[in-house]
């Protein structure tokens, strides 16, 4: 029986009624050590399920997918779809060394849970889930957020303290707190002296582990007892002191592996005259196990009490002896690991092994365990100037692992050891990109760094400079911009041309009037070229595709930005998706995926949120806020833009009104887009201001004020032209006609529809101009004209689901004299996910096919088509098949 928790086992209960019932979930609970967790997962009623069930281990939580591997292990893979089950055993190492696409191990994962569920609930335990290792913890999260539909529940049981992070956005928590005074009394025996129990309550503060243990070895009752960190560790640490020596040892060398495999445990046990033989005592104490070949301690603090009450002299040996068994094992990674842990005094040869590793242990563990690498390495190196630049490598990786912290930290470390010019210069490099990712924007210290280093480094030099020059462009400090160039051409460095075209482009585009955009746009097609092909650095090739999206390619850039996510996921770079994921979701929103834009926005804003990235947090905000107001979600779009506008980001502050402007027309409200006309038009930025002209120039128009309007249509025509982008130069007459009467008007009109069916770009714009164009006509009694457009109108805002614009266009269709239901689209009446199953299944392919298309298990493909068919009046997919605007 387990005392005092009835609220939260009922809280358990009614995850685990839910999954079994086909409505799945996870949960996560989390108490420091002791407190009863793993007491829960124990007394959870099950009732019928099957069950998978770990307890993860500090040795191994470095190891990639070690944690997945030990829950999954012996489940069949061969009924997944192909990609995904050569994912999950490449992951596994059961096929050739490759980097798995970590989506695809995540699908996996979701898809093997629901076929292991399709004749029996399945319930996951993980026990001790901060020691999972970071991807098998990404691709359980990935799952545990997606079960919706499946007979699945997910308990993970997590400390929050003495141990890592365990963040797991997106999955509900349940905080365990101490036992109250009444139920810590019930666990205590009745006959204790009144003093005594009194101690142990206090001692113990209503930890069930803490009143067990300082009842049993008597901790607690002298009040002069020197006082341990941690009441649970004092009560294991006396266990562990009634054990033989030999024992000890055992136990030592088993905590201080890297992961506790009996036979590598052994093998350096038996370096320091011990074995087998000497696990019995403690294996009858229940303090330690031997299960499946490894080893398994009865309580995760006590591994860590093992460790940390040994002497530093065992603790060195143990090292030393585990680092033998590894050399003979031939697994170099381990043996420098466990060196560097026996090494008291700086060592260059174990230090550049470990700097080796470092930059081979991308593709199976990522940035984030490459910075770990490195700074174990710059540890033990002798030479200060060396120490330095490997504690900088550590930074950089730290920051593509969007760790900011951490590798502010380093960087700030490094300032040490490192004096020379170049040296410095590159610290102030990887500052300057992690104060731009938290919306700060260095640009003094830039321009020196880059002035120091120029003769000897102008690679560098130039690299600072372009980052200095971009940094004020983004807070509309022109001047500085051009103090850049000048500082580059003076310098004669070989980069000058590309850090004074986006001068150029940022003073071309700085200027609201007829010339501006034309000399903005030739520095901008200057400075394209001279960043070159798609190759160099992630952060490089990101800058590529930014570039492509200034240009108005929007298809290029989504195809660059697709390939560089994949990029980003395979290399662990988690630091710099939310960008990437950015620079895709901008692209797509254009070309009407919105979809995918809500996939990848919402996604990169988890992301940079809970990497304390603020600064694509608020870009990626105000996409939200974009797509939520096309769609007619007015409180949803505010909400967003509050949160883009909170950390003050100036760009975002631009980019909002757009989004605001959007809303406004799509609610009737031009007045309110006028009175931010100021706003629009006097951006930081004329590139980001350029967006929402047409909305001030619809809005100016339709309150009767064109005069207002004119400026801006002028230079945004002439942007439109210098661009050379049907869509633009169409945008740019739909401008025109709004402002224009009679003839001209028309002919405007009908020249930009003619631009955008040509270019087959943007179809929201084009919807748009279709719309007004009918409106032009039917106000002018020609309804039978009007009739195409609105209708072509009224297709694509329906297929779009952007609401409030189809309900305009529907309503101008009725009033030309045809009425149009609800929607020419079916799938209207489905939700987003429907929508995309239903489409999908419509085209021919099977559950399984959609699932591994849309990163879903087939069993929630089923369910939503269950949902979706009758509101659709079908009962097949050849049905579904007939439907008229339903395939894709």
């Amino acid at each position: 029986m387990i005392v005092g928790r009835a609220d939260e086992l009922a809280r358990i209960d009614e995850l685990l009624v839910a999954a079994r019932a086909g409505r799945g979930g996870a949960l996560v609970i989390r108490g420091e050590a002791g407190i009863g967790k793993t007491a829960l997962l124990t007394h959870a009623d099950t009732g019928g399920m099957q069950v998978l069930r770990i307890a993860c281990v500090d040795g191994e939580a470095e190891l990639p997918h070690a944690g997945l591997h030990l829950l999954l292990r012996g489940q069949r893979t061969d009924e997944l779809p192909a990609e995904q089950a050569g994912a999950l055993r490449s992951a596994f190492g059961l096929e050739p060394a490759r980097d798995p696409d970590r989506f695809l191990v995540g699908m996996a994962v979701l898809t093997l849970l629901g076929r292991l569920a399709a004749h029996r609930p399945l319930l996951c335990v993980i026990d001790d889930a901060h020691w999972l290792d970071g991807a098998s913890a990404e691709a359980l999260l990935f799952a545990a957020r997606r079960l919706d539909g499946e007979r699945v529940a997910v308990l993970f049981a997590a400390r929050d303290s003495f141990a890592p992070d365990f963040p797991a956005p997106g999955v509900p928590e349940l905080r365990l707190g101490g036992l109250d005074e009444a139920a810590a009394a019930d666990l205590l025996a009745a006959d204790l002296p009144g003093l005594a129990r009194a101690a142990i309550l206090r001692e113990a503060r209503g930890n069930p582990l803490a009143l067990l243990e300082i009842r049993r070895t008597g901790l607690g009752y002298d009040p002069g007892a020197p006082p341990l960190r941690h009441p649970v560790q004092r009560g294991f640490a006396a266990r562990l002191a009634e054990l033989p020596p030999r024992t000890r040892t055992l136990l030592l060398i088993a905590a201080a592996a890297d992961a506790g495999e009996a036979e590598a445990v052994l093998d350096a046990a038996s370096r320091l005259d011990s074995s087998i033989v000497d696990l019995a005592s403690a294996e009858n104490a229940g303090l330690i196990r031997l299960s499946g070949g490894v080893f398994v301690f009865g309580h995760p603090l006590l591994q860590a009490t093992a460790y940390q009450s040994a002497e530093l002299v065992q603790r060195l040996a143990a090292h030393r002896a585990l680092a033998a068994a590894f050399a003979d094992r031939a697994d170099p990674g381990r043996r420098a690991w466990h060196l560097a842990a026996a090494t008291l005094e700086p060592d260059e040869d174990i230090a550049a092994e470990l700097q080796r590793i470092a930059a081979d242990v991308r593709g199976c563990g990522g940035y984030a365990v490459a910075a770990e690498l490195h700074r174990r390495s710059a540890a033990l190196t002798p030479d200060p100037r060396r120490r330095g630049r490997r504690l900088l490598a550590a930074a950089r990786a730290a920051a593509n692992a969007g760790r900011l912290q951490l590798a502010s930290g380093l960087v700030e470390e490094t300032g040490r050891f490192l004096t020379d010019p170049v040296d410095l210069a590159e610290a102030v490099d990887v500052a300057a990109v992690l104060a731009h990712e938290q919306g700060r924007r260095p640009y003094r210290e830039l321009v020196d760094a880059a002035a120091d280093i120029a003769a000897r480094a102008p690679e560098l030099a130039g690299r600072l400079l372009f980052r200095a020059a971009k940094n004020a462009w983004e807070s509309g400090d022109l001047a500085a911009v051009v103090d850049a160039a000048g500082s580059a051409d003076a310098l004669g460095r070989s980069n000058s041309a590309l850090v004074g075209a986006l001068a150029r482009t940022a003073t071309g585009f700085g200027r609201l009037t007829t010339g501006g955009a034309v000399d903005g746009m030739a520095a901008l097609r200057e400075m394209r070229t001279e960043l070159g092909v798609m190759s160099g650095s992630l952060r490089k090739r990101a800058v590529i595709v930014w570039s492509h999206v200034l240009l108005g390619d929007f298809r290029t850039a989504r195809e660059l930005a697709t390939a560089l996510e994949t990029g980003c996921r395979t290399d662990g770079a988690i630091g710099l998706l939310p960008n990437v994921l950015a620079l895709s979701a901008m692209a797509n929103l254009q070309l009407g995926d919105l979809q995918e834009v809500r996939n990848s926005s919402g996604e990169g804003l988890r992301l940079a949120e809970e990497m304390g990235q603020t600064e694509v947090a608020s870009t990626l905000a105000v996409v939200l806020a974009h797509l939520a107001a096309l769609e007619g979600d007015d409180v949803r779009c505010r909400e967003l833009l509050d949160v883009a506008l909170r950390d003050g980001a100036p760009a975002a502050a631009i980019r909002a009104t757009r989004a605001l402007a959007l809303a406004d027309l799509a609610a009737g409200r031009p007045e309110s887009v006028l009175d931010r006309a100021d706003d629009i038009a006097a951006g930081l930025t004329r590139m980001d201001a350029r967006n929402g002209l047409p909305e001030l120039i619809e809005a100016a128009a339709r309150v009767g004020q064109p005069e207002r309007a004119q400026g801006p249509c002028d230079w945004y025509s002439d942007w439109a032209a210098n661009l050379g982008r049907p869509w633009a130069e169409a945008v740019a007459l739909r401008c025109r006609a709004l402002l224009s009467e009679g003839d001209v008007a028309e002919r405007q009109y009908a020249a930009a529809v003619h631009l955008h069916r040509e270019g087959d770009e943007l179809p929201f714009e084009r919807a748009r101009t279709e719309l007004l164009y009918g409106e032009w006509l039917r106000r002018r009694h020609r309804r039978t004209d009007s009739r195409p457009h609105l209708r072509s109108a009224l297709d694509t805002f329906d297929r779009l689901g952007t609401r409030p614009w189809a309900e305009r266009a529907r309503d101008e269709l009725r009033a030309s004299g045809e009425s149009r239901g609800a929607s020419a689209d079916p799938a209207a009446r489905l939700t987003p996910q429907e929508r995309q199953v239903a489409r999908l299944a419509a085209t021919g392919l099977t559950n399984r096919d959609i699932a591994a298309r849309l990163f879903l298990s087939p069993r929630t493909v089923g369910y939503h088509l269950s949902n979706a068919y009758p509101k659709l009046g079908v009962a097949s997919r050849l049905e579904l098949a007939r439907l008229p605007g339903l395939p894709e």
